[in-house]
C-alpha cells in the first residue's frame, strides 16, 4: 500500500462517508488474520498502518520472561535488553517481523476489505433511508417471481412481495410499474429487507392522501378503513371544514379522484361514507349502499341491531355477508341486521311473552291463601273417621 491508497480512502470518505478510522480498524483486524494464515497462528502480533504512506508494519507481542517456555509468546530479559535497556521482567516487547512479501498480501486484503466496508455503507444508508418510510407508499416496477414472490425493483434495492401481501387474483409481469405499501423493514445479514404489500388496508389510505388534496392537508380526515382486498374497500372520513364536503373531495368530479384509486387496485370496489360521532348514524353510514330504517346501539355491549327494509335485507348484508363484515371493522361494532318484517315479528312475539308473563303473574295474585284447616284437613287426610273410633 502506498499514498495513493491513501488518497482513495479520502475521496472514499467524502462520497460514501465512511471514516478512514473505521476502514483502517477493519484493515489492521483483516491483515493481522491474513498474517496468522500465512505465516503462523501461534505467534500474537498486531498490524500498524502509517495513515500518511500507507506503509504496514508487522510486530510480535512477547513478554519478558526469565526462562522461555514458548519463544512466540515470550523473550528473554538479555535479549529484551539488547532491544532497550530498559526492559524487565513482566515488560511487553513489540518486535517488527515484517514478512519481505507482506505488502502484496496487504494490498490484496485492503482491497477486500475497501470493497466490504463500502458494500456494509451503502446497506447501512439504504435501511437508513427505508425504515423511515413504513407505512409509505412506493412505485417501484415488477422485476421477477421466484416461488409465488415478487421481487420489485425500487431503485436502490429490491423489495419483496410475499403471496400473503398480494391481491388475490393480481398478476404481475415483467416491468409492471405499480404502488405498494412499505409494509416492514427488516436489517439482515445480506442487508436490508423490504417487505412490500398490495393487501394492505393502509395502502388505500396513502392512495386517498396522494389523490385527494383535502386529505393531504388535514382538512378533511380518514377515520377508519376496512379492507377485504381484491374485492371491496370501506373508508370512513369527515370534513374539519363545514364548508367542505368530505364525500365529494374524495370522489372528485364525475368520480374522477377515486376512478384513479379503483384503477391502481383493479378494480376494487370502493364505499366511500361519512363518519359521525352518533354511533347509530355512523353504523347506518356503514352499511351503504343499503338504506337504514333503523339502528338500536348496545353501548356497554358495544353491539347494534340494524333494520331495513325487506327489499334491501341481502344488499345490506352482502355477498357472503361482506357488506354487514366490513361495516362491523369500520365501526367496531357488532351488528345484527333485521328486516323490518323480521324486527316487527320479533317485537309482537316480545310483546305476546311480555303479555302473557303479566297475565301470569296477575292470576296468581287473585287466588286465596290456604287457612289452617285447610293444612289440617289435608295432614289428617290418612286418619280414620270419628264414627269409627266409637265403634272402637
Amino acid at each position: 500500500m502506498n499514498g495513493d491508497f491513501i488518497d482513495a480512502l479520502n475521496e472514499i470518505e467524502k462520497d460514501k462517508g465512511i471514516t478512514k478510522d473505521v476502514i483502517f480498524e477493519a484493515l489492521e483486524s483483516a491483515l493481522i488474520s491474513s498474517y496468522k494464515k500465512n505465516f503462523g497462528a501461534s505467534q500474537n502480533v498486531e498490524v500498524e498502518i502509517n495513515k500518511t504512506n500507507g506503509k504496514v508494519k508487522v510486530k510480535a507481542i512477547k513478554e519478558v520472561v526469565e526462562d522461555i517456555e514458548n519463544e512466540y509468546l515470550e523473550i528473554s530479559r538479555d535479549e529484551a535488553k539488547e532491544i532497550d535497556a530498559n526492559f524487565e521482567i513482566g515488560d511487553i516487547v513489540k518486535i517488527e517481523i515484517t514478512p519481505k512479501d507482506f505488502g502484496r498480501i496487504a494490498a490484496q486484503t485492503a482491497k477486500q476489505v475497501v470493497i466490504q466496508r463500502i458494500r456494509d455503507a451503502e446497506r447501512d444508508v439504504i435501511f437508513e433511508d427505508f425504515i423511515n418510510r413504513e407505512n409509505e407508499i412506493i412505485t417501484g416496477l415488477v422485476q421477477r417471481t421466484n416461488r409465488n414472490n415478487v421481487y420489485i425493483d425500487l431503485g436502490k434495492t429490491e423489495g419483496i412481495l410475499a403471496p400473503t401481501e398480494q391481491i388475490p387474483g393480481e398478476e404481475y409481469s415483467q416491468g409492471d410499474r405499480i404502488k405498494l405499501l412499505i409494509s416492514e423493514v427488516k436489517k439482515t445479514t445480506k442487508g436490508p429487507q423490504i417487505i412490500l404489500s398490495r393487501s394492505h388496508p393502509n395502502l388505500v389510505k396513502r392512495l386517498f392522501e396522494l389523490e385527494v388534496p383535502e386529505i393531504s392537508t388535514g382538512v378533511v380526515e380518514i377515520f377508519s378503513i376496512s379492507r377485504e382486498a381484491g374485492s371491496r374497500s370501506k373508508i370512513a372520513v369527515y370534513s374539519k371544514d363545514p364548508n367542505v364536503d368530505a364525500l365529494g373531495a374524495c370522489v372528485g368530479f364525475k368520480g374522477s379522484r377515486v376512478k384513479i384509486i379503483v384503477d391502481e387496485l383493479k378494480g376494487e370496489k370502493i364505499d366511500i361514507v361519512i363518519w359521525s360521532n352518533d354511533i347509530s348514524e355512523f353504523i347506518a353510514n356503514s352499511l351503504s349502499p343499503s338504506k337504514v330504517i333503523k339502528v338500536i346501539a348496545n353501548e356497554k355491549e358495544k353491539s347494534a341491531v340494524v333494520v331495513v327494509p325487506d327489499y334491501q335485507l341481502s344488499l345490506a348484508i352482502g355477498k357472503e355477508g361482506q357488506n354487514a363484515r366490513l361495516a362491523a371493522k369500520l365501526t367496531s361494532w357488532k351488528i345484527d341486521i333485521k328486516s323490518e318484517t323480521q324486527y316487527k315479528e320479533q317485537e309482537e312475539m316480545k310483546r305476546e311473552s311480555e303479555k302473557t308473563e303479566k297475565s301470569t303473574l296477575a292470576d296468581t295474585a287473585d287466588q286465596p291463601e290456604k287457612t289452617e284447616v285447610d293444612n289440617f284437613e289435608i295432614e289428617t287426610d290418612d286418619i280414620e273417621s270419628v264414627d269409627n273410633k266409637e265403634e272402637i
